[in-house]
């Protein structure tokens, strides 16, 4: 009897084990047919039908365009031009033009982060010594790769984040806008700034904070040290709502050290002095230099002016945003969060701190707006996505929807508009860009295959110069040789102009008494121009004493070729502004820019 009593129970318990190892089962196949909490948004759009380009298609799509701007985009500001390719060019070739701010007295920008950038263009120069001019495009196809790789990062955590329509909303606008198109390989700290916090923010949203504290370092650090406002909600986010102090504390310390103190050194040794060069920028822009408001005074609408120039329907839409989200919040109720794990107005409030802090600075540039590019394409994408969930509302109020009905049924062709309008608007623009400023590095691409075409003995200097368009001179990398040099003579401009590097070993820790931090004329700078064998120079139908029409000067001068460059004091604005076929060329005017060839003095 008690034998078959214990013979039932243990048959018992193994038949409840049984029934509990096939629910175990059940749940664990459940739980493999499930996605990963973190890409719920994703699985649910391809669940639902939802078309968007993966990230191998977005990557391939966003290099194509970045070398694009690579070849056809110029350099749009003299700072490029004189304070990162000169120095750049003289680390390699010991030859190139110094800016004040590259003094010991002064020593505001980083040796460091310039050999980082020509690392690589030594390499290609030793293996292979192409045209100088080829290393300067290599660069920027590298610089363009940089911020694709950045690029789609930022697009895969967005789609992830905040959903896959507003993730291919946001690549739509970014492929094709022109402040991308200028940005992202533009040899400047405020890109290389763009491409690290970009990537940034990418990993803030996925919570992966280690990675972001260390892109918002090398952003900040080694590149525009000013980009570091941009991640203080990361660290309000880790400090206040996760309460990770040690993680921030620790992780900020080890990267600081890491960049910090190789920067240091090296900064240090070129400058023949300690140089903490992030330091000196601050303290010279805010803590009582001279003072930026020297250069580039603007008045409050410029970023406004030059945000939709860049931007078009994206800049208003991503200005907007603000009010879009309160909309969101009151007028469309959801039964899920939009976003996987911040509010919207905290992943935003990167741009909004941006814009409050720079739109108030009497000093504007447009390269300063330059780190929060992206954000703004989200941001435009945020609002468009809201103001169709809006469209929707009104419509099933008017109309009632049948139930089960989603708003992408009814209101993509919104999206569809909206991008393609956008897209129109920035190719517009970029061709006007393209045709109407190229004039300068046609010119120079022109000379520098100028040594091919005659016989340029191989221990001549020749001297090529530039007057009231010094500004426009793309950088020493468009000369031939070493054998060419650059100079400017005086014209109209009375402020500090650029230096040749001293040829001493020591340059870099050479203090010359006419650099100066108040922008201060130095008239020893400047060339004379009856011994300059080309001048390069700008027609626009006006001339001055100082300013003279060269190319006129028929008995100085021959004229070995001419680009249209733009007239913009008798062009419409919005015709200068943006191409649009057999249009254009009816309300704007050009000038030629000029290759000239000296007649009297000869090269020998």
């Amino acid at each position: 009897m008690v034998k078959s009593q214990l013979s039932f129970r243990l048959r018992q318990n193994a038949s409840q084990n049984m029934q509990r190892s096939s629910k175990k089962d059940v749940l664990r196949k459940t739980n493999k047919s499930q996605p990963p909490k973190p890409e719920k948004k994703v699985a649910e759009s391809v669940a639902s039908g939802l078309a968007f380009p993966s990230g191998d298609t977005a990557f391939k799509a966003l290099l194509s365009v970045r070398f694009f701007a690579a070849i056809w985009s110029h350099v749009t500001d003299c700072d490029e031009a004189f304070n990162y390719w000169e120095p750049t060019h003289y680390l390699i070739f010991n030859q190139g033009l110094q800016t004040w701010e590259y003094s010991p007295q002064f020593a505001l920008r980083s040796y460091f982060y310039l050999m980082i950038h020509a690392a690589p263009m030594w390499i290609y120069h030793s293996l292979l010594q192409p045209n100088p001019l080829l290393m300067f495009y290599f660069t920027r196809c590298i610089l363009g790769l940089l911020c694709a790789f950045a690029e789609v990062y930022f697009y895969k955590a967005i789609c992830k984040e905040f959903g896959v329509h507003i993730g291919r909303i946001c690549l739509g606008f970014q492929l094709l806008s022109p402040g991308m198109f200028i940005a992202s390989t533009a040899y400047l700290p405020s890109s290389f700034a763009m491409y690290n916090l970009t990537a940034a923010f990418a990993a803030w949203w996925q919570q992966k904070y280690v990675l972001a504290i260390f892109f918002t370092a090398v952003g900040s650090l080694l590149g525009w040290p000013f980009a570091a406002l941009l991640g203080l909600p990361i660290v309000l986010d880790m400090v206040i709502q996760r309460r990770l102090y040690k993680n921030f504390i620790l992780w900020s310390a080890l990267v600081a050290i890491i960049i910090g103190v190789p920067m240091v050194l090296v900064d240090s040794l070129f400058y023949g002095k300690l140089v903490i060069a992030p330091f000196n920028l601050v303290k010279y822009n805010v803590l009582g230099g001279a003072g930026p408001d020297l250069y580039g005074t603007e008045p409050f609408s410029f970023y406004l002016v030059n945000g939709f120039l860049n931007f078009n329907i994206i800049w208003v839409l991503a200005l907007f945003s603000p009010v879009a989200i309160v909309l969101n919040y009151f007028f469309v109720p959801s039964k899920n969060k939009s976003t996987l794990y911040l509010p919207h107005w905290l992943s935003l409030s990167p741009m909004y701190l941006w814009l409050g802090v720079f739109m108030f600075q009497r000093h504007k540039e447009e390269r300063f707006l330059f780190p929060i590019y992206p954000m703004i394409c989200l941001a435009g994408a945020i609002s468009l996505d809201i103001a169709q969930k809006l469209m929707f509302r009104v419509w099933n109020v008017l109309r009632k929807m049948p139930q089960g009905t989603h708003y992408l049924d009814k209101t993509t062709v919104i999206m569809l508009l909206a991008v393609a309008l956008s897209s129109l608007l920035g190719i517009s623009r970029m061709f006007a860009l393209y045709k109407n400023y190229h004039a300068p590095m046609d010119l120079m691409m022109e000379l520098n295959r100028y040594p091919g075409e005659i016989t340029v003995p191989d221990h001549s200097q020749i001297h090529v110069c530039f007057g009231k368009d010094w500004h426009r001179y793309p950088s020493s990398f468009f000369l031939p040789n070493v054998n060419w040099n650059v100079h400017f003579v005086k014209s109209e401009f009375d402020g500090m102009m650029p230096a040749p590097y001293s040829s001493d070993p020591n340059a870099t820790e050479l203090i010359h008494p006419y650099f100066n931090d108040e922008n201060r004329e130095e008239p020893s700078l400047y060339y004379n121009v009856s011994r300059c064998h080309f001048l390069l120079d700008l027609d626009l139908g006006k001339e001055t004493e100082l300013e003279p029409i060269y190319a006129r000067r028929t008995e100085s001068w021959k004229v070995l070729s001419s680009y249209k460059f733009l007239n913009t004091e008798r062009s419409h604005p919005l015709a200068r502004a943006f191409y649009i076929p057999f249009v254009s060329e009816t309300f704007i005017e050009f000038g030629n820019f000029s290759l000239l060839q000296s007649i009297k003095f000869k090269i020998k």
